[in-house]
């Protein structure tokens, strides 16, 4: 992963804009996209209510997209960038992908399986392992979440 810090919080941004698709429609705003040699080849939100499936987080969408893209499941020499700490299932979606880097904005303290709760993505028990990186856009990436429970409770 050879991107500076400017590349990757283009591609941040990037996720960032699918968060804002996912909060048109009134869904929990994590977006997230895949990068290959520069380019998106995945693209993802948060997508439950609109679609009424209960897996179809930001990640899930992208891992489906990028394999489009890619016709391939193995996504090897791609990063993924997501807004939000993904949760287990998308840990694990992102592991069976072969995907080998990730970097996401804030931490999911109530959810995270990427080193808030679990540490899936770095488990030497598993037969593959990601390099993480933490913190791009953090502030915009939590701001857009909280904002999005602070207006929930008020209604």
């Amino acid at each position: 992963m050879n991107y500076t810090l400017e590349e990757k919080e283009a591609f941040m941004r990037e996720a960032l804009k699918e968060a804002e698709i996912a909060l048109e429609h009134d869904e929990i705003p994590i977006g997230c996209v895949i990068v290959k040699d520069g380019k998106v080849i995945g693209r993802g939100h948060n997508a439950r209510e609109e679609l009424q499936r209960a897996v179809m987080h930001a990640e899930i969408m992208a891992i489906e997209n990028a394999n489009l893209s890619e016709e391939s499941w193995r996504l090897l020499d791609c990063t993924l960038f997501v807004t939000i700490e993904p949760c287990v299932m998308c840990s694990g979606a992102i592991g069976l992908a072969r995907i080998p880097n990730v970097v996401y904005g804030a931490k999911n303290q109530k959810f995270g399986a990427a080193g808030s709760l679990y540490d899936i993505l770095t488990d030497e028990r598993l037969n593959h392992r990601v390099e993480v990186e933490t913190g791009i856009l953090e502030d915009d990436c939590a701001e857009i979440m909280q904002d999005f429970f602070r207006n929930r409770r008020k209604k």
